[in-house]
């Protein structure tokens, strides 16, 4: 029994430490409020494209706006795709001075945001 705790133990610990290495996604909904002008929410757009060239952890960033029939999005009319090598990249990314300013910038015309993070597999 012993030799089976220390075993799963120690597969967990080896699972937890491969998933830091792993690549990671940052998956990103934003409903704009209705008041918001839609100038200013391509603006915002245009920032978010810019803010993944301003970090050096981002390896990949992809986004548009929902099309789907099914009438499920919540409200939510935009997603945005940010990719990282590993955890750390976003360990990087959530603090940095340009992603704080964006957030700062979209804050006002934000009506609710959803937030996914995982680690690709």
């Amino acid at each position: 029994m012993k030799a089976f705790i220390l075993t799963a133990l120690f597969s967990l610990s080896l699972m937890t430490s491969q998933a830091a290495d792993k690549p990671y996604r940052h998956v990103v909904f934003f409903k704009f409020k209705d008041s918001a002008p839609a100038s200013e929410v391509q603006a915002l757009e245009q920032a978010f494209i810019k803010l993944a060239s301003e970090i050096e952890t981002v390896r990949a960033f992809e986004w548009g706006t929902n099309v789907s029939p099914e009438g499920l999005a919540d409200g939510f009319t935009h997603c945005f795709l940010v990719s990282f090598a590993d955890k750390k990249g976003l360990e990087v990314y959530l603090p940095h001075p340009a992603h704080q300013a964006f957030v700062a910038k979209l804050k006002p015309q934000l009506d609710k945001v959803c937030v996914l993070d995982y680690i690709a597999r």
